[in-house]
């Protein structure tokens, strides 16, 4: 069994990402879009065993001016998707610390549940989510994001949000 998990930096990296996902439950999307550092990488890819992103089908791949252009369109309406946008609550669990990176950031494995609500119905969705942290002072910036869908790998419905 690994010591990691009891350090204070896995709090602080949980306190983190419960920050992140109130933001995007709260739509606040400046501000979330405030903690990436500028060529950090947000990924959901459609099969959540994939490691090689880059040459993957994904739901999404975005680097900084992709992440500006999806909230664009959440924000604007122009997107067919957006036009009715589901209100969300996530819930974040079970963070790990997975080690360093040779830059010092973080590695951080989280559960997260997410709860659509959109047309009079609920729809959840669950993930491991892995997390590459830079600390910056008393926090941290978000170099990259991947979202595992438990269902990655099955038909979605049109997500009006960012996981």
């Amino acid at each position: 069994m690994s010591t990691l998990s009891a350090t204070p930096d896995v709090a602080l990296a949980a306190e983190f990402i419960a920050l992140e996902a109130d933001l995007l439950d709260s739509r606040d999307y400046a501000a979330w879009l405030a903690l990436w550092v500028p060529d950090g990488k947000y990924v959901v890819p459609v099969n959540p065993d994939e490691t090689n992103y880059e040459d993957m089908l994904n739901y999404a791949y975005d680097d900084a001016a992709m992440r500006d252009m999806r909230v664009r369109r959440l924000t604007s309406g122009e997107s067919m998707s957006a036009a009715h946008a589901g209100r969300t609550l996530r819930s974040v669990s079970r963070f790990r610390l997975l080690g360093q990176n040779d830059r010092g950031d973080l590695l951080v494995r989280s559960a997260q549940q997410l709860i659509e609500y959109k047309f009079n119905r609920h729809r959840t969705y669950a993930a491991n989510v892995e997390w590459a942290l830079r600390p910056e002072g008393e926090s941290f910036r978000i170099v990259e994001k991947v979202v595992r869908l438990l269902n990655g790998g099955d038909a979605l419905a049109g997500i009006t949000f960012l996981l």
